[in-house]
């Protein structure tokens, strides 16, 4: 398995207007992108801070997987993201570890990423995910 960075760290927010006028009128950065992942039940802003992103997620339904994420624990952080080169053998590998995966196969996420991610009961309370840019040049 090839992890090359952190790619992002999501961030569960209530209010995605209010919490994206924190970061860049408190913090001073410039939140980039807006996009919605209906699929997910989540609309995203993304930061960028030095050569990691922030992922902020707000809930589109109650009964995503956000909207429970905050429900159950409040605002706050929700996953960590690495980059991978070969996401479906990354997941083989782990899961050849004894990791259980909550993604089988990778399907789309933000940005237009390959994303999977890995049961936070095996990675130490920690949700992780996997992401792959097939698209990059």
């Amino acid at each position: 398995m090839n992890i090359t960075h952190i790619e992002h760290i999501g961030i569960a927010v209530s209010n995605l207007e209010e919490s994206i006028r924190y970061y860049e009128d408190v913090l001073g950065l410039k939140c980039y992108a807006v996009e919605e992942v209906k699929d997910q039940k989540v609309k995203t802003a993304f930061f960028m801070v030095g050569q990691t992103k922030l992922e902020l997620l707000e809930s589109t339904d109650p009964e995503g997987p956000i909207g429970k994420f905050i429900e159950k624990k409040g605002q706050g952080v929700h996953h960590l993201a690495f980059a991978v080169d070969g996401i479906e053998g990354a997941l083989s590998e782990v899961e050849a570890k004894g990791v259980q995966l909550i993604d089988k196969a990778p399907r789309k996420g933000a940005e237009g990423l390959d994303i999977a991610f890995l049961h936070p009961k095996y990675t130490h309370g920690v949700l992780m995910e996997f992401c792959e840019n097939k698209n990059k040049s």
